[in-house]
Order: C-alpha cells, then structure tokens, then sequence
C-alpha cells in the first residue's frame, strides 16, 4: 500500500480482521530489485561510508546518501525525465543511507532484506513507501503504542501543494470516527470553508447513514473498502453518493467529487463575552501552514484591539505543520516579558548529529517579528502583536499533534500557564525537515524537541487534568458535534469558559463514557493506521529549520 495514501485517510476496519485487511492491502510485487542493500544498524560516524551488519543480502559498504542521490528508476513517474537514469536499487540504497544519517533512532533500524519482493517491482512508490516503514524503530511507548508511528514519504509535488499552500486532496470534510469497528459512529467534525462539501451543504455533526450504497457499519470486508474508497478518493473528479442525516433529523442525499482543497487555516476569530462581562478571545487555528502566518496575526491584532483579558486556542483538529508558526504565536500569546532570551524548542538530534545538537541553530527562539513568506523569503519583518496574557485555554483531542503540542508544551517552559481541555493529544514531540529524492519528499524522525526547561518526554501525549509531567490542568471533555465550533455552548468552549469563571469542571454526560474510550484508543494507536484520524501525515508533522 502506498503510505501516503495510507496516512491520507482514517481506514475502516472489518471486526476481528484489522490486521489481516491491512497485510493483505500493503504487499508488494515481484521482479527485479535493483542493487540490494544491506540491512541491519548501519555503523560508523561522520561524513563517510558506513558499513551495514544484519541481514542483508549483497553485503559492501553504504555509502553516503549524496552518492545515490537523484539516480532514479525509470518508471518513477515523479521524478524527472532526465534523472530517470539510476534504478530502484539506488532509490532504496539512497533511502538507508539517509536513514544512517539523519534518523533519531538509527540505532534501532531493524535488519531489512532490500531485495525482498515487497520491497521490488510492481508500483515504484509502492515499493519505495514499504520499505521505507519497513526501516522504522519497532519500539514501543509506556501505552503500548508504536513510538514512531510519524515518519512518512510522500510525493514532493503532493508535500509542496500542502505544505505551502495548504492545498490538499479530498471533499473539504474532517471525519470523526468513535470506533473503526461497527457501530463506527461516522460523522461530520469539521467543514472546510468554499470547499465542495460546504457548497453541497455538508455540516459539523451531520451522521454518515451511507456512501456510494453501503452502510456507515457495513460488516464485510468489500463495503468497507466502498466505504473508504467514497470517505477517502484517491482520484480527483470521480463523483461519490452520501445519505446523511444532520443534528435536526433531516435525511438528505449530496454527491461529492473530490479535487483541490485550499485550507483556511484560521476558520474563526472571534471575541466572546463571559459571564463576567470579561472579553475572551476564540481563535480556531487548524494548520501551521505558510498561509497562517498573514491570519494569525490579524486576529490577535483585532483580539489585542478589543482588549481580550483571556484567549482560547481551538487546536482540537490541528495536527501540526511548521514550528516557526507555533513560536510566533506562543510570542503573541505571552509577549516579551516571560519570552525575552528563551528558548521556545530545543533540537536534539542522533548520536552522528551530536554538533547540531549543540549548535545555536538547533534552538528555536520565541520569535518577535513577523516573517511573511514569499516565494521562499522573508519580507516585512514586522513586529508581532502580543496580548502579554499569563495563561490561555487550549482545546484539543487526539488529533492536536506535533507543533500545536510544541506551542503547549513552549509556553509551558516559560511558566505561561495552560488549562488543557477536550482529550489527552497524540504525542509527537518529534519531527523532521524534507528531504527531496527523485520526486519524493521523505520525513523519517530526526529530532526530538525540548522547551525552555529541557522537557520533552510526552509521547502518549498530554492529559487534562491528568497526573505527572504530562498532566495539564483543565478538563477532560468530548468534542461536541451538535454545535458548531465557536458556539458558545459547544461542550469544549463550554467548559473553558466556565472554568476561566470559576475553575471547575462540567459534570460528565453519560454519552462522553463510549466517546472516551474512542478517543483513548485512537490516542493508544492500538492499530496505527486503522484508527488514525489523519488525512495526511503532514498534518501531525513539526517541521524545523528556522525561517528563511
């Protein structure tokens, strides 16, 4: 299976037969391998080769990436013509080196047999994507779930529409999922504005009754293919038939085509009044994408106009994107005063990279001044906007990841305090940079990022009102799909705003019971790929490297 596709969508799971629908949908081909590769934890440090133990099959030395890099196979159509010389082989020795070189457990590479089928022939992506997750660390968290359940490839094409236009692939529909076995609870969380679905009239909490004529709980292995092929298309312009009822009970039938989606990443900003009379801020913030930048800071100039004595960050289904986004923001959030000469997020690289490390460029400062892309450069450094507030009310659920944690996890390390309601997040203090190889973007986990006090061991996420280093204060509470977001009495805004009033807690509803234990198990990983609520892998992603 390709992983980008894979990590596109949430994938439906046949009760008792997860794993045996995801061995069976991820084999790969036969034929000719190209040059195989030696497996096992490559050794060595520095610039120079590094010689592989393990498994492999044709033994010698590997190399360093820069010798196999941009040889490509012939029939990777996402690669250049003129690069299209090399073979599959050299794509794969390309992909272990880089690992050797820039993977934060490098140490616990597993031994891998580049030549074996489902690493060869058939679909040159299909290859590349299973070998590639067949390299990552097997480790476990304390949960139980997989601690690299993040690293990724996809098309550079696909990774630059994305990441700097915030154009994905799809209908415009966040899904939610209580359980990827029937009854699977499939509804509408979240709309994206102009997109396809807000023009057929889709809206948050609308219930999946069918799609393409099989049941939202079909039991059998072929409907839920149907299923996945209608909530998730792979192809642009294929129509696809919806029966959905919405929070009133009105059942109504809309027909999708999926094709280009432009995000907004900032949806809502709106000013809010307590019950206090106080002006409370409500910013909706869904993607760390380029475009987010010119949106965020003209809400927190209206927010800091209007004299808001109190923010709430709405990062319930923003799963990341570039960390210099968080930064800012966590600056216009706190301003100068506990920010000045600290460190937002510390980089730690692997045991080869141990001078990066150390370097002042691994450091992320709290940044002050705006950046405004184009075309790849900075320009109007201007200076941010600050509310100087001393605590802010983040909502958030298993899908808050990567950066949006690093943006908690920052103001954290300054003593900003954080009231964390909705559900406990992914656990991603992880993330990587691009790198580019014959028309595929790879991001396996270079680094780990700790804030201003060195913390940074959260990987089974952080807890409203939990217990530990990972526990937040604040409230433990279901995302509320009969309401729309930023509506006052939906139960995650609800609760922050009583809280802020008089730091307690909503009484538990007895339906939040089933939707927790959802929640834990999709935050748990029990099965990776069957239980994300990712559309794509770059949306859990904390991308480094400064600005430009």
């Amino acid at each position: 299976m390709n992983r980008s596709a894979m990590l596109r969508v949430a994938r439906l799971a046949v009760a008792g037969a997860v794993g045996a629908m995801l061995l069976s949908a991820c084999g790969g081909g036969g034929g000719d391998s190209g040059t195989p590769l030696v497996g096992g934890n490559a050794s060595g440090s520095g610039g120079g080769g590094s010689t592989g133990g393990g498994a492999g099959t044709g033994g010698g030395s590997l190399q360093p990436s820069a010798s196999y890099a941009q040889q490509c196979a012939p029939a990777n159509t996402e690669a250049a013509s003129s690069l299209r010389g090399g073979s599959l082989g050299t794509e794969k020795n390309w992909i272990r080196a880089y690992f050797d070189e820039a993977y934060l457990w490098r140490e616990e590479v597993p031994a891998v047999d580049a030549s074996a089928a489902a690493y060869s022939g058939g679909v040159v992506e299909t290859a590349l994507s299973n070998y590639f997750d067949a390299l990552l660390s097997p480790a476990i968290t304390a949960s139980g779930k997989r601690k690299d359940q993040f690293s990724f490839m996809m098309s550079t094409r696909e990774w630059n529409a994305l990441s700097q236009g915030g154009v994905e692939h799809g209908y415009g529909i966040e899904w939610s999922m209580k359980s990827p076995t029937p009854p699977r609870g499939l509804r509408v969380a979240f709309v994206e504005p102009g997109s396809v679905a807000a023009a057929a009239g889709v809206r948050r909490g609308d219930t999946l009754v069918t799609a393409d004529d099989a049941a939202a709980d079909v039991p059998d292995a072929a409907g839920v293919d149907t299923l996945n092929g209608a909530l998730y298309p792979d192809t642009a312009g294929v129509p696809h038939r919806f029966v959905l009822t919405s929070t009133t009970g009105v059942t109504r039938t809309v027909t999708l085509a999926a094709g280009n989606v432009t995000k907004t990443p900032v949806p809502t900003a709106q000013v809010l009044t307590g019950a206090d009379g106080a002006r409370v801020g409500y910013l909706l913030f869904n993607d760390h994408v380029l475009t987010a930048e010119a949106q965020l800071i003209a809400a927190m100039q209206d927010f800091r106009a209007s004299n808001v004595t109190d923010l709430v960050v709405d990062l319930r289904y923003n799963g990341g994107g570039y960390l210099f986004l968080a930064s800012e923001l966590a600056y216009m959030i706190a301003g100068s005063g506990p920010t000045a000469g600290r460190t937002f997020e510390q980089l730690r690289y692997n045991s080869r990279r141990g001078a990066e490390t150390n370097s002042e460029g691994s450091k992320t400062p709290f940044y002050d001044l705006s950046c405004l892309l184009v075309a790849g450069n900075c320009t109007s450094r201007q200076p941010l906007p600050a509310l100087n507030l001393r605590r802010v009310f983040v909502l958030a659920q298993h899908g808050t990841c990567s950066a949006s944690e690093a943006l908690i996890n920052g103001l954290r390390g300054v003593d900003v305090e954080v009231v964390l309601i909705g559900g406990t997040t992914c656990g991603k203090p992880y993330g990587f940079t691009a790198k580019d190889n014959c028309g595929y973007s790879y991001f396996p986990i270079e680094f780990v990022g700790v804030n201003n006090k060195g913390f940074g061991d959260y990987a089974d996420g952080f807890v409203p009102a939990g217990s530990g280093a990972t526990g937040v204060k604040g409230c433990q509470v279901a995302d509320d799909l009969d309401r729309p977001l930023g509506d006052t009495g939906e139960g995650m805004l609800a609760a922050a705003m009583q809280y802020r009033l008089d730091g307690t807690c909503p009484a538990a509803r007895a339906s939040d019971a089933g939707t927790a234990r959802a929640m834990a198990l999709q935050a748990a990983g029990a099965d990776a790929v069957a239980l994300r609520l990712k559309k794509l892998a770059a949306r859990t992603s904390r991308i480094a490297g400064g600005r430009p």
